[in-house]
């Protein structure tokens, strides 16, 4: 019991000192003692018969939705945007609200979108070298999915209270 109360004296002390310093100072403090995280968005796209477009990065075994790290001071959504874009040469339209997925492991907050095509949904290319193939599929018949998309879907269904229906995925490696 004393030695609780010893720690919860010093930890009060410690916060009357952080109170006291400079707004710039706490910033700083605060960004060395908690932990970073890497931010990156995931654009599910759908197309008007509820297909999904899924691509294969160059560097993943599974299939994964257009995404990636967002830029230093990029909105989420214009990084949605943008991934799709690049990927896979489609311009989208962002519906609803997004979805998050933290990942304590690698440190990283994913922000998923859920998207319209924009024009036509068959115009989608393989317009980077990190995508080395693409398709559509319908919901039913989706084919072994990256960790990362499963965790997306299920964020989609649940902030739409809905029950996910993803593929059972194998085990994640580390």
């Amino acid at each position: 019991m004393r030695r609780a109360s010893l720690r919860d004296g010093l930890h009060l002390r410690v916060l009357r000192l952080y109170r006291r310093l400079p707004r710039s100072w706490r910033r700083f403090v605060v960004r060395r003692l908690t932990p970073s995280f890497t931010v990156g968005s995931i654009c599910v796209a759908e197309r008007a018969d509820g297909a999904l477009l899924l691509v294969r990065h160059s560097y993943r075994e599974r299939w994964g939705f257009p995404g990636g790290l967002a830029q230093r001071g990029e909105d989420v959504a214009d990084a949605a945007r943008r991934e799709a874009e690049e990927e896979v040469g489609l311009s989208v339209e962002l519906v609803g609200e997004p979805a998050v997925v933290v990942d304590p492991g690698p440190r990283r907050v994913d922000v998923v979108f859920q998207a319209r095509v924009v024009g036509d949904a068959d115009g989608a290319t393989r317009r980077s070298p990190e995508i080395v193939s693409l398709g559509w599929f319908p919901p039913a018949e989706l084919p072994e999915l990256q960790h990362e998309a499963a965790s997306a879907l299920v964020a989609l269904a649940r902030a739409r209270g809905r029950p996910a229906q993803v593929p059972a995925e194998p085990e994640r490696r580390t």
